[in-house]
């Protein structure tokens, strides 16, 4: 956040508004220029402002972000698809075209698809947006692991931080110090670099996010991906969300069928997807993501997922009463929800100024949009016959982040979320109190 402007007069009045208080003081008694001079002065800094407002306009012109060049016009958004791979998503608020299909299958295809998941118990995964935050969920799964009884995921979904953190979450202990490097060792500028004033002013966003792409791609490499895929070939499912700015929708992608796909343009495609699930508008660019209609390319704009749901689980209409059966699931199936904040915010006395008071209003309505997804995943657990269990940061951890990503801070909460995990207390289950978990996530 950029600093005010002090007043011009530090001295004056405060009953004074402060656009007077940059007026001339009158109380200055150096001599004044003669007439002549000062009509020579006067010429002379009207030059240098012409001079400098020509500079400024050079260089912003410069710095402009170019054009899209084929927007995807929404007359053509239905049929939009990924160039080379079938089935790569789906939008988040609508029943998924293929689930019916999927119903119907006969049962030797669905055994040579799904065998590797087929007649076991399941454990699913969701782990919610939160940014720096989101080093408690990654404690907590490293924590987990030392316990000797975290299970393997048959799905698991992400968004915003979330979505960094589920491909690792996906294949296991294996990655577990990938978790810990992540969301311990790097700072800001390791992930970002900051733009300019005249980037920012006609540009997209206020940093750029080169360093977490290059970063995005180093750990998801060619080896990392092919593990993805080959559990994918086994039925397994990792699953992020972005939101599409253009539609104003949330998109689910299948990174697992992605990776699966053995397209050329699959791994820098997930990479983009990574990126825009976490590229909270403003500050990091968003993502143009290349797409196929009606014979034509064009591309479409996407950003964090957190715009559209701070975490995510079924797809709108799913029976999972049908698809246990179909996929022989032995009990009821346990969803962990991982909630990378707090559900009830710090008091903080706000400023009566523009950006503190904005700040406040974003940050309370983000932590409400959570609260209203968490208790939708709830209720659908409870309506479909899941284990529901809830981890979160309590209310009893008070830190302050200096910077979007302090270490520092992450590295508290890294220990706070490994801690719980090895003490056995992370997770809350409806059984734990007379309150159901959706009484409590609401108060």
């Amino acid at each position: 956040m950029m600093p005010l402007p002090p007043a011009c007069h530090p001295d004056a009045s405060p009953t004074v508004p402060p656009i007077l208080r940059c007026l001339p003081d009158r109380r200055d008694k150096r001599p004044s220029l003669p007439r002549a001079g000062l009509a020579k002065a006067a010429s002379g800094q009207a030059a240098a402002l012409w001079l400098a407002l020509l500079s400024l306009t050079l260089l912003a012109s410069c710095a402009v972000v170019p054009e899209r060049e084929d927007p995807l016009p929404g007359i053509l958004a239905a049929e939009a698809r990924i160039p080379g791979i079938p089935g790569a998503r789906y939008w988040g608020d609508e029943r998924p075209a293929g689930l019916d299909a999927w119903l119907a299958l006969p049962a030797d295809q669905l055994r040579e698809r799904y065998g590797g998941i087929m007649g076991q118990r399941h454990d699913y995964l969701v782990v919610s947006g939160g940014g720096g935050d989101g080093a408690f969920g990654a404690g907590l799964l490293v924590g987990w692991s030392q316990t000797g009884t975290r299970p393997d995921f048959e799905i698991v979904t992400g968004i915003s931080t979330g979505a960094l953190m589920a491909p690792f979450a996906f294949l296991g202990p294996d990655y577990d110090s990938v978790l810990r490097e992540v969301y311990t060792q790097f700072s800001t500028k390791d992930l970002v670099d900051p733009r300019g004033p005249l980037q920012i002013i006609r540009g997209d966003a206020v940093t750029s996010t080169d360093p977490l792409r290059q970063k995005i791609a180093e750990y998801l490499n060619e080896d990392v991906l092919a593990e993805i895929a080959a559990e994918g070939r086994k039925g397994r499912s990792l699953l992020v969300g972005t939101t599409n700015l253009d539609a104003g929708r949330p998109v689910i992608w299948d990174i697992t069928r992605m990776a699966a796909s053995d397209a050329p343009n699959a791994p820098a495609l997930i990479h983009d997807v990574i990126l825009a699930s976490a590229s909270i508008p403003g500050v990091f660019p968003p993502v143009l993501i290349e797409v196929e209609a009606d014979g034509q390319r064009y591309d479409e704009l996407h950003v964090d997922g957190g715009v559209t749901a701070q975490l995510f689980f079924s797809p709108v209409g799913a029976d999972w009463g049908r698809i246990a059966g179909r996929l022989d699931v032995r009990g009821k199936p346990r969803l962990y929800v991982i909630r990378n904040a707090k559900l009830r915010q710090d008091w903080r006395t706000v400023k009566r100024r523009l950006l503190p008071m904005m700040n406040r209003s974003l940050d309370t309505l983000i932590r409400t949009q959570g609260i209203g997804n968490l208790a939708e995943v709830y209720l659908i657990a409870r309506e479909q016959g899941l284990e529901y269990r809830l981890a979160y940061i309590p209310s009893s951890f008070h830190g302050i982040s200096h910077e979007p990503f302090d270490p520092q801070y992450m590295g508290r909460l890294f220990r706070l979320g490994y801690q719980q995990a090895l003490a056995g207390n992370s997770w809350l289950t409806p059984d734990q109190d007379e309150e159901t978990v959706a009484d409590r996530v609401v108060q």
